[in-house]
């Protein structure tokens, strides 16, 4: 009997993602563990949820830390195999000031990902890869499903919690990470989640 050798091949580093132009198609990919894995498009709700959520931060984030922004889809590399591995979260909040040829989030505080059924799996996957970088203080996780959200938050030991806080529609969504709160259904408006008044 002959053994059969499985193929090698090389996994595909940050620096090779970032110069790779993709499969030729509008498809988007993110880095893991040195494959590339297909974002699926967004729904609506999805991107009216971005969108609307990067706005009131954004406008926040002007008025009470001017030095601080908000960036849609951002890369960001995990500290695990940080060499293979470049995550997109929907949104991103760093204070560091944007200097020509970045190309990766430095220095996050807080990142948010939008979380759809069809995804669910890859997102908390995601979620927990982010723990491992130092400066992010917050995780938030939106729900498209209804309206709701869990948040995780680091601890004052530099530890995280092992489950996140949920947040529903008429509460309170506070963000300390950046000095924010906001009624967490206010994020929804003009999502089919929200009642429109008749």
């Amino acid at each position: 009997m002959v053994a059969v050798r499985k193929p090698t091949f090389s996994r595909m580093t940050v620096a090779e993602f970032l110069d790779w132009n993709g499969d030729g198609t509008d498809t988007r990919y993110e880095l893991v563990n040195g494959e590339p894995r297909a974002m699926a498009p967004a729904s609506i709700t999805h991107g009216i949820l971005q969108s609307t959520v990067a706005r009131l931060i954004g406008n926040h984030l002007a008025d009470r830390a001017p030095g601080c922004h908000i960036v849609t889809a951002p890369g960001v590399q995990p500290r695990v195999r940080s060499s293979h591995n470049m995550r997109i979260p929907d949104l991103g909040v760093t204070c560091t000031p944007d200097e020509r040829g970045l190309r990766t989030l430095p220095d996050p505080v807080l990142l948010i990902e939008i979380l759809s059924p069809s995804n669910e799996a890859e997102t908390w996957e995601n979620v927990w890869t982010y723990t491992t970088l130092p400066s992010v203080r917050e995780i938030l996780v939106l729900w498209t499903a209804g309206i709701g959200a869990e948040l995780l938050r680091r601890q004052a030991d530099g530890s995280w919690p092992e489950s996140p806080s949920v947040i529903m529609a008429d509460d309170a969504l506070g963000l300390e990470s950046i000095g924010y709160e906001v009624l967490l259904s206010r994020l929804y408006a003009g999502t089919h989640l929200v009642r429109q008044p008749d």
